[in-house]
């Protein structure tokens, strides 16, 4: 069974049609909307400030998301995959954004619409990542612009293949 928790008083809420797996740690202040999942692993943990989720997240296995004490909170929009044992604290990522696997998005980080954060990546505080680009690197840095072969290719079919996998488990 999940272990699901409150903090000072607040639970974390769930929309539509999630799946939590049954390892996945979720505490505190944390909002997710309709159609996510959290899977095996994975830490959310809103217990010293607020995670905010849209539609359609995926927090794959291992990954962790946190945020820092009475400074920033964690927002992400709809439609966003975060790969296996990546870091996301503290920051802002907008709609259809795609953060590989091992990736870490530190505080004050913005990382706006139909962008991929590659696999490994460390994009650092106060970072701001354009919309439409593909970032790599330590420290991550734009490489290039991003193709609508892309959004719809690896972007949304992973955020709708996550819909269907946890299809296997409800």
């Amino acid at each position: 069974m999940a272990l699901i928790l409150p903090v000072e008083g607040i639970s974390p809420v769930f929309g539509n049609d999630c799946f939590i797996a049954p390892n996945a740690t979720i505490v505190g202040n944390v909002t997710m909307g309709d159609q996510c999942s959290a899977w095996f692993n994975t830490v959310i943990r809103g217990d010293v400030n607020y995670i905010r989720m849209g539609n359609k997240v995926n927090v794959q296995d291992g990954a962790c998301i946190h945020c820092t004490y009475l400074k920033t909170g964690t927002d992400i929009g709809n439609n966003v995959s975060i790969g296996h044992n990546a870091i996301v604290h503290g920051c802002t990522i907008h709609d259809n954004v795609l953060i590989g696997m091992g990736a870490i998005v530190m505080d004050n980080a913005v990382v706006h619409s139909n962008t991929i954060i590659a696999a490994g990546a460390v994009v650092l505080e106060n970072t701001i990542c354009e919309a439409g680009s593909i970032y790599a690197g330590v420290p991550a840095k734009k490489v290039k612009d991003i193709s609508q072969e892309l959004i719809h290719g690896e972007i949304n079919r992973i955020a709708e293949n996550y819909i269907k996998y946890s299809g296997w488990f409800k």
